[in-house]
Parts: structure tokens; sequence; C-alpha cells
């Protein structure tokens, strides 16, 4: 997304390799961060999270409508597609954050979420200057890619204006530190997994353009 010699639009088309990851991650905010019959006050704060980043797939939507990837498909290659090899690093990432956060304390779930929301900000830091330079060439305002999703993201966590004095006084025992290490290192190597994937789809979509010019 850096490589300012290679065209906006282009620098986005990681675009639908993430679907399953993107859609999936609500559902991964209501079915697998979430629980409302919970009283911890972490697990609160993580549900107060969750009800603000369950619904960022509508803007990812618009975006990519906006990009051209709304293209004319047969529902069946559209299901050939989302299961396919290309997709199937963001589908596994997405299936192990699950299996993460079901089997998680609240402290775990707040350690996944933080690795989250520390490469996700990387991420939108950089699609959002891809979007500016778009924006001023299409008219279009991306909300997903662009400014607004950032805005959202950045400094965010659970949604509490006073999360860093919650996770200040978290206090952990020495093996809860070393459970809560190793997870955040197992996040930290999906994460990398999804976004090299991600890279070689943009460079493959990139190449098939050069082909079809």
């Amino acid at each position: 997304m850096q490589d300012q010699s290679i065209e906006p639009d282009k620098r986005l088309a990681w675009g639908p390799c993430a679907v399953p990851f993107i859609m999936s991650f609500g559902e991964l905010n209501k079915r697998g961060f979430r629980d409302e019959d919970s009283s911890d006050p972490l697990q609160l704060l993580i549900n107060n999270h969750t009800e603000e980043d369950d619904h960022h797939w509508l803007w990812f939507l618009s975006d990519l409508e906006k990009l051209g990837f709304d293209n004319s498909l047969t529902f069946t290659d559209s299901i050939k597609f989302l299961w396919s090899e290309e997709t199937m690093t963001p589908r596994w990432v997405v299936y192990q954050l699950f299996r993460y956060a079901l089997e998680a304390t609240p402290i775990q779930k707040l350690v996944i979420i933080e690795v989250l929301e520390s490469t996700g900000n990387i991420v939108f830091a950089n699609a959002a200057q891809v979007a500016h330079q778009l924006q001023s060439v299409t008219g279009n305002k991306y909300l997903y890619f662009g400014d607004f999703h950032l805005a959202v993201e950045t400094g965010h966590t659970t949604g509490s204006s006073d999360i860093e004095e919650v996770l200040a006084n978290i206090q952990l025992t020495e093996i809860e530190n070393q459970a809560a290490l190793v997870l955040a290192d197992k996040v930290f190597d999906l994460i990398t997994e999804l976004v090299n994937s991600l890279f070689v789809y943009a460079i493959g979509y990139c190449d098939r353009q050069q082909l079809v010019a």
C-alpha cells in the first residue's frame, strides 16, 4: 500500500481476498468475544467494545462497490471464490480466532482484542492514505478503507474512556502473564499469515490486470 508507483485502486486490491475475514469479524465479536450473561467487569468492557466493532462490514461492502469489485458473478462462482485456495488463509485465521476466543477468559479475550486493534491500526493507517489519494481522483468517499474507519479505530480498545486506567490496574499471576504472552504471539502470527496472504493476492491481481490490459 505504500508503493506510490502502483495505482491507488490496485493498492487496495486485497479487498476481495479479505472478505471471509472481514465479513466474519462481526460474528467473532458477537459470538466469540461477547458474553451477555457475564458480570465480570472486564467482560462488560469487552461487550461494550463488541457493540461498536461488529458492524464495520457494512462500510467494507460499500467500498468494494466503489472500488469496482462488484462484478457480475454467478452465485456458484461467488461461492467457489470464497472457499477457494486464494481465500483459505483468511478463513483459517477466523477459525483460529474463534477457537481462541471461545476458550478464553476475559483477560485473554482482551489480549486477543489488543493484538487485533494494534495490527488493524497499522493496516487502516496505510489504507487511509491510499483511499485519500483515490478519493481525489474518483470523488468517492471510502468509509472502510478511509479516514472514517481509521478515526473510529484509532485509540479505541473497548469503547471505554478509562480503558488505560483499567488496563494499568489489571493484576496477573506469573502463570496468567505467561499464558497471555503466548496467546499474544499466536494471534500476531495469525495476523502475519493473513497479511501475507492478502499481499500475495494483491500482487496476483495486479499481474492479472496487466495481462488483460
